[in-house]
């Protein structure tokens, strides 16, 4: 019989062991899924977590690392805010296609003017815009008691019909020939977020997420907030009787966390991506949400599993044209990441231990 003991204090060797022993299990448990598709298994998860890195082409696969895990942490810092304080925003997706769209439109207003102003206005449009998306489930949270889990994730529907409504209307390249989408940014050159250094995959996206997840350490590990952050989440009557308002912090936690998002999108529909399409958004708000448990709602440890991430997405692009794996077993790989992750997480709280079952 198996029973779980709670633990005096939390086990900080878990706690930091547990994100490995998730993405060990996820290999061999997506071992087990690929040999099922017909697949050999090591080949599988040798091409999707080392061939990026170590293959002949990774010259050409390690620049995508920063690309991929950019938006993945900038997001992922963002939510880790509400995350830590008992506020659940589930649509960072939404805010990350808003922000996308302001700061396209913004770029596309000044078309074709040379202004070394335009990319900085760009940047503010998008967080600003990310950031009212956010405060939309806040305010009603806060006004109405609705719930900001289903109200965020309503809301990236809206914003996945309003993507819809600009690539096919407004913000629709008047030259494109009657074809979906918007002028490319990345060859307008005031509006471009272009590579800093050619060929690393460094631009303005990677550096703002590295500003982040300094900010973020900082602020959590050394700042009032931080503890009015951690506070409200692990006692939240506490909080109160410590001056927390609860309706300020989620006001100020999901309109931060929706600002990273909304800045991610902008980031990403000025230099990667370079136009708003139909189907700009590619999945990073929820994918996100793994980023930020799988690093223990940690700056530092969001960071690193961004690049986890990231990994998978490049590797599992190599392995569908290489392998002709099915894009959905990818998909499914990083959902049994979280899963894994919140199974054995029970082992931070809780030792394990077997008994005989003794008869009534």
């Amino acid at each position: 019989m198996i029973v779980l003991d709670k633990r005096q204090q939390p086990s900080r060797m878990w706690s930091y062991g547990a994100p490995v022993l998730a993405v060990v299990l996820t290999m061999l448990v997506g071992g087990i899924l690929f040999a099922a598709l017909g697949k050999n298994p090591v080949e599988v998860i040798r091409t999707i977590f080392l061939d990026p890195l170590f293959s002949q082409n990774a010259w050409f696969y390690r620049p995508q690392l920063l690309i991929k895990g950019a938006p993945l942490v900038l997001i992922a810092v963002g939510l880790s805010f509400g995350f830590r304080a008992g506020i659940w925003n589930i649509g960072a997706e939404g805010q990350y296609v808003i922000g996308a769209l302001c700061g396209a439109a913004v770029g596309l207003a000044f078309y074709p003017a040379e202004f070394w102003l335009v990319f900085p206005l760009m940047i503010m449009a998008g967080a600003i815009g990310g950031a009212l998306w956010g405060l939309i489930p806040g305010i009603l949270k806060v006004r109405f008691g609705t719930n900001e889990i289903l109200v965020s994730l309503m809301l990236v529907y809206v914003a996945e019909s309003l993507l819809a409504a600009m690539a096919l209307g407004p913000l629709k390249n008047p030259e494109g020939m009657g074809f979906p989408g918007s002028r490319n940014l990345a060859q307008y050159p005031s509006a471009a977020n272009l590579e800093l250094i050619s060929g690393s995959g460094l631009h303005w996206g990677v550096v703002a997420a590295l500003i982040a997840v300094i900010f973020a350490y900082v602020l959590l590990a050394r700042h009032m907030f931080g503890f009015q952050v951690r506070l409200a989440g692990q006692a939240p009557r506490a909080a109160r009787f410590a001056g927390v308002n609860p309706a300020r912090m989620i006001l100020i936690c999901m309109g931060l966390s929706g600002a990273l998002a909304g800045l991610a999108g902008m980031f990403e529909v000025s230099g990667p991506a370079g136009q708003v399409t139909i189907d700009f958004n590619v999945g990073y708000g929820f994918t996100a949400i793994i980023v930020a448990f799988l690093g223990r709602l940690h700056p530092v440890g969001i960071l690193l599993a961004g690049a986890v991430m990231a990994l998978t997405y490049i590797g599992g692009g190599i392995a569908q044209s290489n392998l002709g794996l099915p894009a959905a077993a990818i998909s499914l790989l990083q959902g049994m990441l979280l899963f894994f992750l919140l199974a054995v997480d029970v082992l931070t709280n809780y030792r394990v231990r077997f008994s005989k079952k003794v008869a009534a």
